[in-house]
């Protein structure tokens, strides 16, 4: 049987050797997941459900130290960073057993015509099948609970693959379950790093959802070849823009945007890239900008004062910094950069790079960051609109109606007021737009995405 070797993000080291999954294991645990999906006696109940997922958010607390070290280990997230993901998983799995509570059909009114007197209609919730989930490396813990907790609520059988760089914490939490007294059937992994194996899971015909958070190539991809029927959710990138507007206090308004910029070192789906200050405030604002990121405690993830930790892989951060180099070439002054060691690199300010530069136009995902100086609040609004993505915004100001402006004018899927754009809990809906995603999620919202309902209709 053939392994795949984990590596810490921050040094290379190997961290363990776990099997990989062939084709073979693959169509078993597609024919395992499909027969518990179609064998209607044998669906669990809903308490049990909701007792399953209790019972491993309650393990998961019990182990949290653990989960949080492997995080910083395998995807290099800031050992304090980890622990709050860590928190919001457990929390995650008792919001999806919560939402059970409400989770029903509706009434359907009859006997508003002639035709439908007599009659008695309401809708019911079904599972919608097999799911098949492919996860990404950025929140190695929390990306799957929001994957795994809404198939086990609704009572979807869910074949799970990690990214190849981090699966530990997947495989881990899928053990929980086990302990949990869930059977194997209703949650299986499926670990490899062949992309041709993961291409036949999404696409197999038994799979009635594909929930996919990764690249957009990769994602789009995937949708185009799916079999007639099959829904699917898509999670994928931005380039998110925040507005800063004349009225904002720039000074308050430096912590949470070098929160929102750096957080696990940029490779944040919605971390904060383009910023769009009022020329007049531009250099008071590059100043206070530069000025908190020069001190930015960067390195070693599971040290605990480290805020900014390294790359996923080597190649990301040469990337970043070809980049970085690119739009320096093309004109961008610089603040900050350079390598720490071959997977981290130090923050960086770009200011004013071209908007056809590579670092405006596409999703850096590393600890970059983008200013550019307006002269109309109008055409920063368009400015942060020019791009194929969209997810989420943020626009500071002191001013509401300047912000309710931008609020309605952004293309965003969210607009933030007076906070970064990477804001997030895990219950809101979270969704990307035009090239940016497919589909909604949190955990409630892709509850009702994995059923689907069913009307029944009594006749007198």
């Amino acid at each position: 049987m053939s392994t795949l070797t984990v590596f810490q993000a921050f040094d290379r080291a190997p961290v363990r050797e776990v099997p990989m999954d062939d084709a073979q294991a693959l169509e078993t645990k597609i024919a395992a997941a499909a027969a518990a999906s179609k064998n209607r006696d044998g669906w669990l109940k809903t308490h049990q459900r909701v007792a399953i997922l209790r019972k491993v958010a309650g393990l998961l607390d019990a182990r949290a130290e653990t989960f949080a070290r492997q995080i910083a280990l395998e995807g290099g997230k800031p050992y304090p960073d980890a622990a709050v993901e860590v928190a919001r998983a457990a929390d995650g799995l008792r919001n999806a057993a919560d939402e059970l509570r409400n989770f029903a059909g509706k009434e359907i009114p009859m006997g508003l015509t002639p035709a439908s007197e007599g009659r008695w209609a309401f809708t019911t919730k079904e599972p919608i099948g097999v799911v098949a989930a492919i996860s990404a490396f950025n929140h190695p813990l929390n990306l799957i609970v929001h994957q795994i907790a809404p198939a086990i609520a609704v009572g979807c059988p869910v074949i799970i693959k990690p990214a190849a760089a981090t699966p530990l914490s997947c495989l881990d939490l899928v053990a929980l379950f086990g302990e949990a007294g869930l059977e194997e059937k209703w949650c299986q992994t499926l670990i490899t790093d062949d992309n041709l194996l993961a291409e036949k899971l999404a696409t197999d015909p038994r799979v009635r959802f594909l929930s996919f958070i990764g690249s957009a190539k990769v994602g789009w991809y995937l949708r185009s070849k799916l079999p007639p029927g099959t829904r699917c959710a898509l999670e994928h990138g931005g380039a998110a823009p925040v507005l800063i507007h004349n009225s904002a206090d720039i000074e308050t308004i430096i912590e949470p945007i070098t929160k929102g910029a750096y957080y696990h070192a940029g490779q944040v789906c919605v971390s904060t890239q383009r910023i769009f200050v009022d020329r007049a405030r531009f250099d008071d604002f590059v100043d206070l900008l530069s000025a908190r990121v020069a001190v930015l405690r960067v390195g070693d993830p599971l040290l605990p004062h480290t805020e900014v930790g390294p790359l996923i892989h080597p190649r990301e951060a040469t990337r970043v910094t070809e980049w970085i180099d690119e739009a320096v070439a093309a004109g961008a002054g610089r603040i900050g950069g350079g390598h720490l060691s071959e997977t981290t690199l130090k923050p960086s300010i770009l200011l004013n790079p071209p908007p056809e530069a590579k670092v405006s136009q596409l999703e850096v995902f590393g600890p970059v960051v983008c200013v550019y100086a307006y002269d109309d609040f109008s055409s920063a609004i368009e400015a942060a609109n020019s791009v194929r993505w969209s997810f989420q915004a943020s626009v500071f100001a002191q001013d509401i109606g300047p912000a309710l402006t931008a609020a309605q004018r952004l293309e965003a899927s969210a607009v933030m007021i007076n906070d970064h754009t990477a804001f997030r809990t895990d219950w809101m809906p979270f969704a990307g737009r035009k090239e940016s995603g497919y589909g909604v999620g949190g955990i409630p919202w892709t509850m009702k995405e994995m059923a689907e309902e069913k009307m029944i209709v009594l006749r007198r």
